[in-house]
């Protein structure tokens, strides 16, 4: 399915980004005032967002100019490598043995048929591996992966980790190590599959979704954007489902081994390194600039009570009431 040729629209430059960017900064002071205690992420996610991007934006300019199926496959591969990097090392709180390499391959198995399928068969493009068309599919199949394996994997290695009594006493009943770890896996699915299914239950009626708003902005067909937009959240719902299928039972077949056992020596609850010293490094800045702003406003009042005649004989004059005697 091809869109119509998009009609000009405005250039963007960064003082456009910058005006965007004041939206983030309200939640800065908002959270600044109310301490909630989210402007370092907020502003780490704010940076990400803009760095990443433009990247993205960088390559991708070249891929699409290349036009060879070779980069397409590479490019769609480095998505799923880095969708499993940030499910594992990012998001995951608790990680289960072997857990990137079983991401990887749900992430795999689930976004590449469906991928491939979805661009050939439904949205109707003869040449699947056109980079315009297959690569933007890719990346919306793996985000929205990466969302539902965190939360699928995280219900099921708390509870094996912190709750792991009612398994076990399944197991000591006589049944087999899939059928104690059911109830798990069942509402981990539903926790996970949940925000799909009610994202695509109010889509269109109370909200307009991305891909059918970048079609409209770009200047194509309404019915065209609209049947986009029904083809892709079919292909997100079917990816979402099988990739968290497949990690959730990869991650049982290690927690629960083959003999019945709960493997509790095969949860790790201990924050991996990587993100130990990436969390050293950003306290540290967050630190460091907090430090440079108390200075700074420490100077700006020194330098008013000089300037309002705040000096006694060298020494600040005191503002407050002395003590009667």
């Amino acid at each position: 399915m091809d869109l119509p040729p998009a009609t000009p629209t405005a250039d963007l430059d960064w003082s456009n980004v910058g005006i965007g960017l004041c939206f983030v900064a309200l939640n800065l002071l908002l959270s600044q005032t109310l301490q909630l205690h989210i402007s370092a992420p907020l502003g780490i996610a704010a940076l990400r967002c803009t760095v990443q991007l433009t990247f993205v934006a960088t390559v991708l300019q070249h891929v699409f100019a290349s036009k060879k199926w070779w980069v397409v496959t590479l490019i769609a591969l480095l998505l799923n490598i880095l969708g499993t990097f940030e499910t594992v090392v990012i998001k995951a709180s608790r990680r289960c043995r072997n857990m990137f390499a079983h991401v990887l391959i749900a992430m795999l198995v689930a976004n590449i048929p469906v991928s491939i399928l979805g661009v050939r068969f439904a949205m109707g493009v003869t040449t699947f591996w056109t980079p315009e068309q297959y690569i933007p599919v890719v990346g919306m199949l793996c985000g929205n992966a990466i969302a539902c394996i965190a939360v699928s994997q995280r219900h099921i290695l708390k509870e094996l980790d912190e709750n792991r009594d009612k398994t076990e006493t399944l197991l000591a009943f006589g049944a087999s190590r899939f059928e104690a770890c059911r109830p798990l896996a069942v509402e981990g699915l539903r926790m996970a599959l949940m925000p799909t299914i009610n994202q695509m239950s109010v889509i269109g009626i109370i909200s307009i979704p991305g891909m059918m708003t970048g079609a409209i902005l770009g200047g194509a067909n309404v019915q065209q954007a609209a049947r986009l937009q029904m083809i892709i959240m079919f292909m997100i719902t079917a990816s979402s489902a099988l990739s968290c299928i497949i990690s959730t039972y990869l991650a049982l077949s290690v927690c629960v081994d083959s003999e019945h056992r709960v493997r509790g020596d095969c949860i790790d609850t201990r924050p991996l390194t990587f993100r130990r010293v990436c969390s050293g490094i950003i306290w540290a800045a967050v630190g460091f600039a907090r430090r440079t702003w108390n200075l700074l406003r420490g100077l700006t009042k020194r330098e008013e009570v000089m300037a309002n005649g705040g000096i006694h004989n060298g020494h600040i004059r005191s503002e407050r009431t002395p003590l009667l005697v």
